[in-house]
């Protein structure tokens, strides 16, 4: 039997702030296709930041990241949707601001999110906007890319439904992965034995399967979400798809041409909850806007 370790809060500050932007529940083609655009000379060495979209019932948003200092606007992401990771994102060491706007939205419209992040040499982070539109909350996950054990790999559970408030995550086969993980927390990672997993996700009410596969030598992050019948689902995001991998341009990590996550379907007829982060209908376009010069 294999088991996470006890569940922890996020690391890092979480801001609550009520969203007044209008509510549409995305039911359908929820993955996006990730491709930067060409972009001037990658920034100085840092660390990365990439974003998640985790609220059930928030239109698709653009993200912005802003420098802190001097207030240059690095990077813009558009039509993020429900369920959507995006690549890493390599920035220069210093602190920055994520904003997110509904990507309808007129210029000049307040975000519905807005959450600062400190960005340090070698260290990746996720960024992460969850639960109801009403009630948008936004927390910053540190990633840890350290390599598993051969034919292991290492993963975590981050619990996003509003369904539930807490949710156990189990194999089918009764073998206990995570308990009581609360919404908007992130287990810490372990090592499993590589392949295919049929999980049983438990909350107070409402319980489901779902397919997740866990490749060798991959660090994966099991996000738990609402389906579109408002039912638990989950979906596997390959974070870094080969050994000792760093997010380095988005090749082989959670937002490039290899990064994978599970094939099962996780929806109904009225839509899914997409592979996060893959190649889909729709997508998220990533434009490096160069600092101006002092």
């Amino acid at each position: 039997m294999f088991r996470f370790a006890q569940t922890i809060s996020p690391r890092r500050r979480v801001t609550r702030i009520a969203a007044g932007a209008t509510a549409a529940l995305v039911a359908c083609g929820l993955a996006a296709t990730m491709a930067p655009a060409a972009h001037a000379a990658d920034p100085a060495p840092g660390g990365w930041a990439r974003v998640a979209h985790l609220s059930p019932d928030t239109k698709s948003v653009d993200v912005q990241l802003t420098a802190l200092a001097g207030g240059a606007v690095v990077y813009e992401l558009d039509d993020v949707a429900y369920g959507a990771v995006s690549p890493y994102i390599p920035l220069a060491d210093g602190t920055y601001v994520v904003s997110m706007v509904p990507s309808d939205a007129a210029d000049g419209t307040q975000p519905v999110v807005q959450q600062s992040i400190d960005i340090a040499e070698g260290e990746p982070l996720t960024v992460a906007a969850y639960g109801r539109n009403a009630d948008l909350e936004t927390t910053v996950f540190e990633d840890d890319l350290s390599a598993p054990a051969e034919g292991q790999a290492r993963v975590r559970v981050v619990q996003a439904s509003t369904v539930e408030s807490s949710v156990d995550v189990d194999t089918t086969e009764g073998r206990v992965i995570a308990r009581d993980v609360p919404s908007g927390s992130a287990t810490d990672y372990a090592a499993v034995p590589a392949g295919s997993w049929d999980l049983a996700l438990t909350g107070a009410d409402e319980a489901a399967t779902s397919a997740v596969d866990l490749p060798a030598g991959s660090v994966s992050t099991v996000f738990v979400l609402d389906d579109a019948n408002g039912s638990l689902t989950a979906q596997a995001i390959t974070d870094s798809a080969t050994l000792a991998d760093m997010p380095v341009g988005g090749i082989h990590t959670g937002g490039g041409g290899t990064a994978a996550a599970s094939a099962a379907p996780l929806g109904t007829a009225a839509g899914v909850i997409g592979a996060l982060g893959l190649v889909a209908a729709g997508g998220i376009l990533i434009r490096r806007r160069v600092r101006a010069d002092a």
